[in-house]
C-alpha cells in the first residue's frame, strides 16, 4: 500500500521509492532493496505499476515505476480497508473501554 501511494504521487525508481517513504515517515519506515524489489516485480506482475527504463540524471539505466488505472483502484480499496481496521483497533486500545 505505500508503494502504491507513494508511486501516485510520481513515477520513481526503486532506490528513490524507499528514499521517499523514508524521508515521508519521518525515518520510521525503512524498505530494504530485499523487500522492495520483490514487492515491485508482484505489483508489475498483477498490473498495479508498470515500468520503463530510462535514463537518469546521473547518466544511469533506471526503471521507473508507475502506477496504472488499476493500480490506483486497487490502493483506493486497500485505503478504505486500512482505515477501517485501524479504526477498529482504535477502538479496541481506547482508555476507558473493556
Amino acid at each position: 500500500m505505500m508503494i502504491l501511494r507513494t508511486l501516485k504521487r510520481q513515477p520513481l525508481h526503486g532506490y528513490a521509492l524507499a528514499q521517499v517513504i523514508k524521508r515521508t515517515s519521518n525515518d520510521l519506515l525503512q524498505i530494504e532493496e530485499g523487500s522492495l524489489y520483490p514487492a515491485l516485480q508482484r505489483l508489475l506482475k498483477e498490473e498495479l505499476v508498470k515500468a520503463d527504463w530510462r535514463i537518469s540524471s546521473t547518466n544511469r539505466r533506471v526503471r521507473i515505476y508507475k502506477l496504472t488505472a488499476a493500480g490506483a483502484k486497487h490502493l483506493e480499496h486497500e485505503v478504505s480497508r486500512f482505515e477501517k481496521m485501524l479504526e477498529g483497533i482504535t477502538r479496541v486500545l481506547a482508555p476507558g473501554e473493556s
